[in-house]
């Protein structure tokens, strides 16, 4: 005759045993600090290039200066070991840099469009005085 309440003993020795170690496992597991930002920081690195070669000399552009700002913040926080704090500045960093890029390609659309519209209007003014003294 076998002992069943020495099996069953057994039993939930191991079901606690697995969830033990299973939880501890997963409790380990969301102790640990994500990897660096690798990627997110080289995204931000390459849209803030790509900000300052579409810039016209002389325009100043308040969110390249805060895509820098961040990236820096950035870089802080990964010497500091703060990874999630490090991705999330890189990836606002890569944000601010594409809306600086886009915005001085607006800039440099609206000043192209305005000066095909002044010679638009010079060749009006032009025909309208031809067809004036004829």
């Amino acid at each position: 005759m076998i002992n069943t309440s020495k099996c069953n003993s057994y039993r939930r020795f191991r079901v606690q045993y697995l969830i033990g170690t299973g939880a501890a496992l997963l409790l380990s597991a969301c102790a640990s600090n994500p990897p660096v930002p690798t990627v997110a920081m080289k995204a931000a690195e390459q849209a803030i290039a790509v900000a300052d070669r579409a810039r016209i000399a002389d325009s100043v552009s308040p969110e390249l200066s805060e895509a820098r700002d961040k990236l820096s913040a950035a870089q802080s926080a990964v010497q500091a070991k703060h990874m999630i704090e490090a991705d999330r500045l890189a990836q606002e960093s890569r944000i601010d840099a594409e809306l600086a890029a886009a915005r001085i390609e607006v800039a440099k659309a609206k000043s192209v469009n305005e000066e095909v519209q002044h010679g638009t209007n010079t060749l009006d003014e032009e025909m309208q005085r031809n067809l004036g003294t004829k």
